[in-house]
């Protein structure tokens, strides 16, 4: 049976953090996956990662200058490697650059901010 684990590990001499995940018995470094792409496609109103000719994303919309958070899909087989952490920060990035406020309607998004607090003031009250 396989079992795949997940871990943050901080590059040395750097502040950026780099996860790890083990599939079978092989311990990975998430950069040394085929690099995920990630896009904001304003067709589609969304934050779109690609990755092995599939795509997550992060459906978003715009009211005033809010940046909404509706929800985030990955695709069941690349679920467990950290896509989701990867999409989240790019979102999170994004408003942070454009200084812009966020709302958050998805429980996965929320639980993430609340695990990850300096990203708490990006959320409008």
């Amino acid at each position: 049976m396989s079992q795949k684990y997940l871990i943050p590990l901080f590059k040395p001499n750097s502040e950026q953090i780099v996860y790890l995940f083990r599939d079978t018995h092989k311990w990975t470094a998430m950069d040394e996956v085929k690099g995920p792409d990630i896009i904001m496609n304003e067709s589609t109103n969304r934050f779109e990662l690609i990755y092995n000719d599939d795509i997550a994303y992060i459906d978003y919309r715009w009211y005033n200058k809010t940046l909404i958070l509706l929800y985030i899909f990955v695709p069941v087989q690349f679920r467990g490697k950290g896509l989701s952490s990867k999409l989240i920060e790019y979102a999170l990035k994004y408003a942070r650059d454009k200084e812009v406020k966020i709302k958050v309607f998805c429980p996965y998004i929320s639980k993430y901010i609340k695990m990850h607090p300096e990203h708490e003031e990006l959320l409008e009250h």
